[in-house]
């Protein structure tokens, strides 16, 4: 089959790099954009204790009934339906809320499309009590069962969509199991919401974002919820005492407004420092044994946050025993929203699952892996069976070598910390490795054992791992790995490449104590060239600011909360104290793994749409 046969058979408008001739089939029956879109705007849905709400309907007009796909978030549903082109972050309108997806590229194939103001959020009545709690979570077991059983389009089979936020909540509400659900797809996910905002404990701006996200018309803190006004006063007064928190004036605006009402959830984010109740019923880690509903778990190799770990655990659950697979699709190319990379997938799975059409896609083998630098391919378990675990080691003169340090009492590498209320300098570590004789391919989880002593009862370890191209040019590969030092490590849970830290309490560390600490950097899964280099870069703080000295939204770009001290780092990397990094080398892949592309003449270049989410 060539592209044009393709194209005309399938009714698409191009060619999935992401399908393999021996899987797909029965492109002619795969549903045709054949509708017009019928938008119904502001239609009313009461929800179980009476709050009124609103949600935007796009119906194929042509029909009366189809199948359902809920798009859900508290990013505003009007905005969804904004067309401007794709737009790429590089752009000053790119704006990362517009991820409810594609819907004219639905509904023209015969879909109903419902996006929800949620309540609190826009012109819908309520509270608006935080990203994933258990009251949203409720509310979208509401909007199901409203599509299915109380509207006259419903064909009773819903199904939820969506991207980032809107893939993240769709795990927690199935979780809940309401009956007309039928299959969910999240596009991006998180099982364990602690990390994703403390990645290894670490407290970070990132979630500081939400405020300009959530367009929210009464925002609570969640916290209100859970203690009285007098528990919440002193929580409050608790927190600002942290060194680290007490210096930052962005902090202080939010502490000190009562009722609380600014920046709530920020504030609900800074008041739960380690992981509790508020963090757990966000967290799919707990509960997947609740869901019932066929899943196909998407992300990409992700440069920056803990995006694709959570993909892997959920395959790797044994409590989530229902249909599941997973796709790492993306690369680092940036994406663009509205997001469309994925249409065709989604429209191969919701096809098989709400229309019946047997498209092929449960035949698949259930990894389907972007391999940066050489394509796509199947995979049956992660790790890799075939990994081979490879020690790289950390030397002196900033070297990074596979052989281990043969000498002793070496005296160690050291670096400063200091707070950015004194600098704008952020010191660090780097080692690097020899050029790479051959293509070599690292696919799988990652970790640094690194043996340290700090002059404090506390830090944060920030770790990048980075490709030297054959030309000099400094990529990322994995620029998030982080651990606050005091965080013990769970060593019966933890498992090879992937380690798991106690972060419901901290163990104050002896100021000059040499001690292992084991840091979980992302996943990755690529090929490097020959003649690159492997850089690994330690330090205590990142630093995010803009170059170009603009004062606007400093925060942000601040990343993990530094320490408010100076601190002085020494790590060590000799016989007695061998610090490495643990890397999955992949030796060979069976040809029959890699994807045979669809369409015999096709030519991919890159295959890769984008991987930086939140």
């Amino acid at each position: 089959m060539n592209q044009e046969e393709f194209l005309q058979v399938s009714g698409l408008e191009k060619v999935p790099v992401y399908w393999d001739r021996r899987y797909t089939k029965n492109l002619d029956q795969l549903s045709k954009p054949i509708y017009t879109v019928k938008l119904e705007e502001d239609v009313e849905v009461i929800l179980r204790d009476g709050t009124k709400t609103y949600v935007d309907v796009y119906h194929p007009a042509e029909i009366e009934k189809a199948p359902s796909l809920i798009a859900y978030s508290a990013y505003s549903k009007k905005m969804q339906r904004m067309r401007h082109g794709s737009l790429p972050g590089a752009s000053n309108y790119f704006d990362h809320s517009l991820e409810a997806g594609d819907m004219e590229f639905f509904v023209s194939r015969g879909y109903t499309f419902i996006v929800p103001d949620g309540r609190g959020i826009g012109r819908s009545e309520g509270e608006y009590l935080g990203v994933y709690n258990p009251q949203e979570q409720e509310d979208v077991y509401d909007y199901i069962e409203w599509a299915a059983t109380q509207c006259p389009w419903s064909t009773e089979k819903v199904a939820l969509e969506g991207y980032s936020y809107f893939g993240i909540i769709q795990a927690l509400a199935a979780a809940l199991q309401p009956p007309h659900l039928v299959c969910i797809m999240p596009l991006s996910y998180t099982d364990d919401y602690y990390q994703h905002g403390y990645y290894g404990g670490v407290a970070d701006t990132y979630m500081n974002m939400y405020w300009e996200l959530c367009p929210s018309n009464n925002p609570v803190p969640w916290t209100t919820k859970m203690m009285s006004e007098e528990e919440m006063k002193k929580r409050i007064e608790e927190v600002q005492e942290d060194p680290d928190i007490a210096i930052n004036t962005y902090f202080s605006k939010i502490f000190n407004v009562w009722p609380p009402k600014y920046h709530t959830f920020y504030l609900d984010y800074l008041l739960h420092p380690q992981e509790d109740d508020f963090w757990r019923p966000r967290s799919m880690k707990y509960k997947y044994d609740k869901i019932n509903v066929p899943v196909y778990f998407k992300c990409g190799w992700a440069p920056t946050g803990r995006w694709s770990a959570p993909v892997f655990n959920a395959m790797n659950s044994p409590e989530l025993k229902t249909y599941k697979r997973c796709g790492v699709m993306e690369g680092y190319n940036g994406m663009e929203l509205p997001y469309r990379f994925m249409n065709e997938e989604m429209l191969r799975w919701y096809d098989y699952w709400m229309k019946g059409i047997d498209t092929g896609i449960i035949d698949e083998p259930p990894m389907k892996l972007n391999i940066l630098g050489r394509g796509y391919r199947y995979e049956y378990e992660y790790p890799l069976a075939r990994t081979c675990w490879k020690k790289l080691y950390l030397h002196t003169f900033g070297n990074l070598r596979w052989e281990p340090v043969v000498e002793g009492s070496l005296p160690p590498d050291s670096f400063t910390h200091r707070p950015p209320h004194i600098t704008t300098e952020v010191e660090s570590l780097t080692y690097r490795t020899d050029r790479l004789s051959r293509p070599t391919e690292f696919t799988g989880p990652i970790e640094l054992h690194l043996w340290a002593s700090i002059d404090a009862t506390d830090a944060n370890f920030i770790v990048k791992l980075w490709q030297i191209t054959p030309g000099g040019t400094r990529m990322p590969v994995c620029r998030t790995g982080s651990l606050k030092a005091s965080y013990p490590l769970d060593k019966e849970k933890s498992q090879i490449g992937r380690p798991v830290h106690d972060y419901t309490k901290r163990i104050p560390v002896a100021p000059g104590e040499i001690r292992e600490y084991v840091i979980e950097i992302n996943p990755i899964g690529m090929v490097f060239p020959a003649g690159s280099q492997i850089e690994l870069e330690i330090k205590a703080m990142d630093n995010f600011l803009p170059q170009s000295g603009a004062w606007q939204a400093k925060m942000d770009h601040l990343g993990p909360i530094p320490s408010a001290n100076t601190v002085n780092y020494k790590i060590y990397r000799d016989k007695d104290y061998p610090s490495y990094i643990l890397m999955p080398y992949i030796p060979e892949t069976p040809g029959e793994l890699w994807l045979q592309p669809i369409v015999e003449d096709d030519i991919v270049i890159g295959g890769s749409g984008g991987g930086n989410t939140h």
